[in-house]
């Protein structure tokens, strides 16, 4: 069994912050769960690209509210506490927080900790335990 709270890996090497967001991983591969759990916060009036080519991604808003556009439909959902989604088509997509916005966010395969996201806003697929 795992108990683990934010205030754990505050400030530490499983705390990544950015200029536009802070993600807290609280689950990661290394736990062999068969996914990941992070708390993300991101800053009002950021613009934010991603594209998890490699990973499915839920995302439940907690607090806050912003946009998010598919970036391949043009379609554009509003966002806030209460609402979940789920990239599960692998799906580009633009996040515009107009509060801060604080969620909670699942990935499978999970993540480790070391992904960067690269010019394209993907995580490379690192496997636990791979050299």
């Amino acid at each position: 069994m795992i108990v683990r709270t934010t205030d754990d890996v505050t400030d530490t090497d499983r705390d990544v912050k950015t200029p536009n967001w802070r993600s807290k991983r609280i689950i990661l591969a290394g736990e062999q769960a068969g996914f990941s759990v992070h708390e993300t916060t991101l800053y009002a009036g950021t613009v934010n690209d991603f594209w998890y080519a490699n990973h499915v991604e839920a995302v439940f808003v907690v607090e806050g509210e912003g946009e998010l556009e598919d970036k391949e439909t043009g379609a554009v959902h509003r966002l806030g506490p209460g609402s979940l989604y789920l990239l599960d088509g692998h799906e580009r997509h633009q996040l515009r927080p107009h509060t801060q916005m604080r969620t909670v966010c699942v990935f499978n395969p999970p993540v480790t900790g070391r992904e960067v996201h690269d010019e394209h806003g993907v995580y490379p697929l690192i496997v636990e335990g791979a050299t």
